[in-house]
């Protein structure tokens, strides 16, 4: 049996993807086996594995079952001035974009079925004068329509956008996004293996509206596209209070929760799973994930990050990669 071909990028070297990288594959029996890609330069890397007194987790590996697999490094440029470690700087920003890039392109070329992305900062990457904002942006730049979700054995949350202003946020609840978003929802989870799954969707207003009286985009808007959504056959609820949808789609591994905005679903997502939490963008023509927390440059360089995340992130994305197939 082929094995899938998963591409990992470094995210920011200044951050702790080098070493959650490191811890995750230091240990393969609790990963999935498969032929893994390490997008990194090679010094961070080595720097790192000195630093944590870990051997390279590289060549044949025994994975979770007893089968075999392999983690390869995809060297490339190394840094051009010095960084610091644990602050965001526009040499780390223009890395951990350049890695990310390449992967990417690897992915659109077919050598790779999913690409797996440690965090890099939005900071770092302005610094640098990277245009997009974070991975998704860039994404959807490539392949418009993609969709920001998040996966835990608990609860799954799917955002109709992703990193804007609220104000702006708010303004795109309108029929004609909601109604093109949920089409595109309902498609991207039936490639992720859910093909009969329940969405819940959060209000925008407190109470959803109560009717009218606390807003009126649930009645003028949100309604009108989720009838069109429910008439193309996909299992969509009425808007929900914000404040009860999430605890409702607890436990149901077959229902996702909706939220409309960043925070109104992230707020809920990461209290409960922000240390096994998974982002999944879908709607690409390969599979993406990444841990559901950031650079944590204040704990950069203290042997401190937890990799259970990024375990996670590697975990789904063999199981993903498997269903699309």
């Amino acid at each position: 049996m082929t094995l899938p071909r998963i591409g990992v990028t470094v995210g920011d070297p200044a951050g702790i993807g080098p070493e959650i990288i490191i811890k995750a594959f230091s240990r393969p029996e609790r990963l999935p086996a498969a032929e893994y890609r390490i997008y990194a330069p090679r010094s961070v890397l080595e720097t790192e594995e000195k630093a944590l007194g870990i051997a390279p987790a590289r060549g044949r590996a025994v994975f979770a079952e007893g089968r075999e697999g392999r983690v390869s490094l995809v060297p490339g440029e190394e840094p051009r001035a010095p960084f610091s470690k644990g602050a965001p700087s526009a040499e780390g920003g223009r890395l951990s974009f350049l890695y990310f890039k390449e992967a990417v392109e690897d992915a659109g070329k077919d050598r790779l079925e999913s690409v797996v992305t440690a965090p890099i900062s939005k900071a770092a990457w302005s610094s640098a004068g990277v245009e997009w904002r974070g991975h998704t942006e860039y994404l959807d730049n490539l392949y418009p329509g993609a969709i920001m979700t998040f996966w835990s054995e608990r609860l799954k949350v799917a955002l109709f956008s992703h990193h804007l202003p609220l104000r702006e946020a708010l303004d795109l609840v309108r029929e004609k996004h909601l109604y093109d978003f949920f089409i595109r929802l309902r498609k991207g989870f039936r490639s992720a293996g859910l093909a009969d799954a329940e969405f819940l969707l959060a209000g925008l207003n407190p109470h959803a509206g109560e009717g009218g009286v606390l807003g009126g985009e649930e009645l003028s808007e949100i309604l009108p596209a989720v009838r069109r959504a429910r008439r193309e056959g996909m299992i969509l609820s009425d808007p929900f209070p914000p404040d009860v949808v999430f605890r409702m789609a607890l436990d149901r591994p077959k229902t996702v929760a909706v939220a409309l905005h960043h925070d109104q679903g992230l707020i809920a997502f990461k209290l409960l799973a922000f240390e096994t939490g998974v982002n999944a963008t879908l709607g690409l023509p390969f599979v993406r994930t990444s841990p559901d927390h950031g650079t944590a440059f204040d704990i950069a360089g203290r042997n401190a990050a937890d990799p259970a995340s990024l375990v996670e992130a590697l975990r789904l994305a063999v199981r993903l990669t498997a269903a699309s197939l």
